[in-house]
């Protein structure tokens, strides 16, 4: 699968987005038009956040696994991103009590990588860098 993006835009997709396109969700619908037309990228903390829900539903975690790393580049985290993670987690729980670790992890790939953070987490409300679906 080719990563090439046809409309120009970039996104890192969010547990939230992921797990709305494999229940077959109505916004679901809306991830996979993205995917399909867009520069796609999960953070490896997204995908270890989508598998651990989906092991806990009995969902086949292999073809899962299998369709995040066909559809979307995996980003993986090194020293300098957990560094930054958590300066922005500490940043946005000051504001937003919810906002969770893995939720930093999906942003500061966005914020790294010129994207938007794909999601429907009411968390990511106000955040520029996030485009929420309904």
């Amino acid at each position: 699968m080719s990563l090439t993006s046809t409309n120009g835009k970039r996104y890192a997709i969010d547990s939230w987005a992921w797990i709305a396109y494999f229940d077959g969700a109505a916004a679901g619908r809306r991830v996979d038009d993205i995917i399909r037309s867009s520069e796609t990228f999960t953070s490896a903390v997204t995908v270890a956040e989508v598998l651990s829900k989906a092991e806990r539903q009995k969902k086949d975690t292999e073809m899962i696994f299998d369709f995040m790393a066909s559809l979307s580049k995996i980003v993986d985290i090194d020293a300098y991103m957990a560094k930054d993670v958590g300066q922005l987690h500490a940043q946005i729980k000051k504001s937003s009590p919810n906002f969770s670790l893995a939720d930093a992890f999906a942003l500061q790939t966005a914020k790294h990588l010129d994207a938007k953070v794909l999601t429907g987490d009411p968390d990511f409300k106000g955040i520029k860098e996030a485009e929420l679906l309904e």
